[in-house]
């Protein structure tokens, strides 16, 4: 049996991220010890390094809570985590455009400048005024740190 802290230093995850993981029930509750210290065995440790692995790649935590609920019933088709794989996949490639388009005019921010003053700065005048920009990336900055992990505790 693992504490908290052991379980996160085998996982790599920080112990907030553990309780916040049993908080949204992706994490079963643990069993206590007499003193009432939380206390994990090695099924809970695959189950948040499905979770870490999953996070790493991008997976959002309804999509990993419907993962963790598919692999609980292991007799039965794939097909539904392959979709799940695949709405992940077209995610990514939306997010690698908008990320593109964002290179592409903070490169062309860069270029302009004609590195003279600020009165003259292009940067600034670019950030300063939307229109003057090229390409569509508004929600790219957004998008590049997934927006869902301002709600989970960082691991």
């Amino acid at each position: 049996m693992l504490t908290i802290g052991k379980l996160g230093e085998a996982a790599g995850v920080k112990v907030p991220t553990i309780r916040y993981y049993e908080q949204i029930g992706i994490l079963p509750e643990p069993e206590r010890s007499a003193g009432n210290q939380r206390l994990y065995g090695t099924r809970t440790l695959d189950r948040l390094a499905f979770i870490r692995h999953a996070r790493d790649l991008g997976f959002p935590l309804e999509a990993i809570r419907d993962l963790l609920s598919l692999s609980d019933r292991p007799d039965q088709s794939c097909a539904e985590a392959d979709v799940i794989a695949k709405e992940q996949l077209g995610a990514v490639r939306a997010r690698i455009t908008r990320l593109t388009a964002l290179k592409g005019e903070l490169e062309r921010m860069i270029v302009q400048c004609a590195q003279g003053t600020i009165a003259n700065c292009r940067v600034i005048e670019a950030l300063s005024d939307h229109a003057s920009c090229t390409q569509g990336h508004q929600r790219a900055a957004s998008m590049a740190g997934g927006d869902d992990n301002i709600q989970e505790v960082a691991s």
